[in-house]
């Protein structure tokens, strides 16, 4: 019988720890691949340990949110034993993944290189924090590439502190990136029987992800600064406070700003030549903002949200992550689902994969593993 999954006739050696890696081997992994996960034998993943918060069972809730759908496989890499292990189970895999410092998988016997030889369809990814070259002293922490690649510089107030973002961001982008280009290679190797190396660094990966910002410098010389919750390009486009709780405004195009006008009652600013724009608009963000605070002052901001979506406007509330949660439940996108966990004879909520497939869907199979015995 077919496996009805999309991925379900690969296995997956995943030597990765902490994020990035297990991040993408997961998502590979709930779309049907089997994930043989290599933990360092009485420690495993850090993450296992990152707490609080913990689980109902005393578990890293951290170590919970990117290892499902995989098996733990104790190895011992420091020893001959373990090393011979390794090999073993990477000639039986389809794809190896990695984040260890550049050329520790060298020195283990387990590079590139080496296993291409003896396995040449292994499709081999390997993530680091700056790459190979002269970047590979540089620990791949995501706080620290956050602040070195920028994002930090455009995240915060305007004449407060760099701010990181509230998560650990690159290490997720890079672990999309990074599943990406397994991907791309299987296709590859399902065309010619060829595997090949997969690389990508966290640092590479955010400069990707700056998009706009980036293009900004690259394209016009514009070096974006710290704007607080504004957009650099558009407005209204931020948080705004009202007669209770704040609004976030997202006006992206003339019909929708108009509209935004005659619900707040001030039809006459879509008409004043300082807001007829969006250029407009920018070059007179401080005097459009005064404008709509005054009369969003009249009431709270769960009212106005609600009667500037009704009127296309998009806009709404700040929700904590309890209530986005319960947000995403009230439309009907069932952001949580229950993972078998054969630990506990149980089941554990964990978050919804976000791809949807109409033939092949996502499945959970198991919950993050315990850290196999040696």
């Amino acid at each position: 019988m077919t496996d009805p999954s999309a991925l379900g006739d690969l296995t997956i050696l995943d030597f990765s720890r902490v994020l990035a890696g297990p991040f993408a081997t997961m998502m590979l992994g709930d779309l049907g691949a089997d994930i043989i996960k290599v933990e360092r034998p009485g420690v495993g993943d850090e993450t296992r340990h990152w707490g609080p918060p913990h689980d109902a069972h005393g578990r890293a809730t951290y170590f919970q949110s990117v290892n499902r759908n995989k098996r733990s496989v104790a190895i011992d890499l420091a020893s001959d034993e373990g090393r011979a292990r390794a090999r073993e189970l990477a000639a039986t895999a389809d794809v190896l993944v990695e984040n260890f410092r550049p050329d520790v998988m060298d020195s283990l016997g387990l590079g590139y290189e080496t296993l291409h030889e003896a396995h040449p369809r292994l499709v081999y990814c390997s993530i680091t924090g700056f790459g190979d070259g002269d970047g590979a002293r540089l620990p791949g922490y995501d706080l620290l590439v956050q602040a070195l690649g920028g994002l930090m510089s455009i995240t915060g107030t305007r004449d407060g502190e760099p701010q990181k973002v509230g998560v650990a961001l690159v290490d997720v982008l890079t672990g999309l990136y990074a599943s990406t280009g397994i991907l791309a290679a299987l296709r590859h190797r399902d065309a010619t029987g060829e595997g090949q190396r997969v690389q990508v660094d966290l640092f590479s990966c955010l400069l990707a992800s700056l998009v706009n910002q980036g293009s900004a410098y690259t394209l016009a010389g514009v070096v974006p600064g710290r704007m607080g919750n504004a957009h650099p390009s558009i407005s209204p486009y931020e948080l705004y406070p009202t007669g209770e709780g704040e609004l976030v405004l997202a006006v992206g195009n003339e019909r929708q700003f108009a509209a935004l006008c005659d619900v707040v009652g001030a039809p006459e600013l879509a008409a004043d030549a300082r807001f007829a724009t969006n250029p407009a608009r920018v070059a007179h963000r401080e005097e459009l903002k005064s404008a709509l605070i005054e009369r969003l002052a009249a009431r709270p901001a769960a009212e106005w949200a609600a009667d500037l979506t009704d009127a296309r406007v998009p806009a709404g509330v700040v929700n904590d992550v309890a209530g986005a949660f319960a947000l995403a439940t009230e439309i009907g996108l069932e952001p949580v689902v229950a993972v078998p966990d054969a630990e506990t004879g149980d089941s554990v909520p964990l978050t919804r994969n976000p791809i949807r497939l109409s033939a092949t869907p996502a499945s959970y199979r198991s919950a993050p593993p315990p850290l196999a015995d040696a």
